[in-house]
C-alpha cells in the first residue's frame, strides 16, 4: 500500500472509492472479531437484533440477571458509536486530519485489549467474561458508527441483515420484467454498483469470520494481534500528518 492511498483511506476529504475500500477492510475486521470472539466468550457481539429479542425473552422468563446482561451489551455497543461521534466531531473541530483515523486507533488498542483480558479468561472467567463481551459490543459500536459518518449512512460493516436485504431489493430491480418500453424514468434497473459493494461487503465479512474462527482456534488470543496491526496500518498517516503539523508549530 502506497502512503497516498494509505491517507486517503481515512483522510477528512471523502471519496466513494476511499469509502468503499475501508469498509472492505473494516467489514473483514469485524466478521473476525465477531466469529473469533464467538469462539472466546460464546457470544455474538455486533447483533444487537439478536441481543435485544434475548432480552425479552429473558425477561419475559423471568431471567432477570441475563436481561440486564443483555442490556449492558447494548449500553456498550451504543457507548461505543457514542464514543466515534465524540471522537470524530472534537478532531474535527480541531482541525485534525485523522478524524477517521483516531477511531480506528481506539480500535486497535481495544483489540489488543481483547487479546489480554482473553488470556485471562480462565483462571478470572467470571471477572473477564463480562468485561471481554461488552470491550467487543463497545468496538462493534465504534467501528459501525465510524463508517456510518465516514460514507454519511450509506455503508455498515456490521449490519448484514440490512446489507442482505439491500441485495434481494437490487436482485429484484434486476430479474424484474420491464414490459412497458415507455419512458426511460418509469424503467426499474437495479443499482449494479450497489449489488456489487454489497455482495463483496457481505463476502468479506463471511471470510473475516472463517479467518477469526481459524485464527482463535489455532493461535488463540494472540490471533487479535494482526487485526490490531491491519488496523493501525489504515489509520497511521493522518495520525502522523497531525503529529508532523504539531512538532513544526512549535
Amino acid at each position: 500500500m502506497s502512503l497516498s492511498y494509505l491517507r486517503s483511506l481515512t483522510a477528512s476529504e471523502r471519496s466513494p472509492e476511499a469509502n468503499r475500500h475501508l469498509a472492505y477492510y473494516l467489514t473483514f475486521v469485524a466478521g473476525a472479531a465477531n466469529a473469533g470472539g464467538f469462539l472466546a466468550v460464546q457470544h455474538y457481539t455486533s447483533h444487537m437484533s439478536g441481543i435485544v429479542s434475548a432480552m425479552a425473552d429473558h425477561l419475559a422468563l423471568g431471567a432477570v440477571t441475563l436481561f440486564m446482561a443483555g442490556g449492558l451489551a447494548l449500553a456498550s455497543f451504543i457507548a461505543g458509536a457514542a464514543v466515534c461521534a465524540l471522537l470524530v466531531n472534537w478532531a474535527r473541530r480541531a482541525g485534525l486530519h485523522s478524524e477517521y483515523a483516531l477511531p480506528l486507533m481506539l480500535e486497535a488498542g481495544l483489540l489488543l485489549t481483547f487479546g489480554l483480558l482473553g488470556g485471562n479468561l480462565d483462571t478470572f472467567r467470571q471477572l473477564f467474561l463480562p468485561a471481554t463481551v461488552l470491550l467487543l459490543c463497545f468496538i462493534m459500536g465504534l467501528q459501525n458508527a465510524m463508517v456510518t459518518k465516514v460514507s454519511r449512512s450509506e455503508i455498515r460493516t456490521t449490519h448484514i441483515t440490512g446489507m442482505v436485504t439491500d441485495i434481494g431489493i437490487e436482485l429484484g430491480k434486476l430479474f424484474y420484467w420491464n414490459v412497458a418500453r415507455g419512458d426511460e424514468a418509469t424503467m426499474v434497473r437495479a443499482n449494479r454498483g450497489k449489488l456489487r459493494v454489497l455482495s463483496a461487503l457481505v463476502a468479506l465479512f463471511f471470510v473475516g469470520g472463517l479467518a477469526g474462527a481459524w485464527g482463535f482456534k489455532h493461535a488463540g488470543f494472540i490471533a487479535t494481534l494482526p487485526l490490531a496491526a491491519l488496523l493501525c496500518v489504515l489509520a497511521m498517516v493522518p495520525v502522523l500528518d497531525d503529529l508532523r503539523a504539531r512538532v513544526a508549530a512549535r
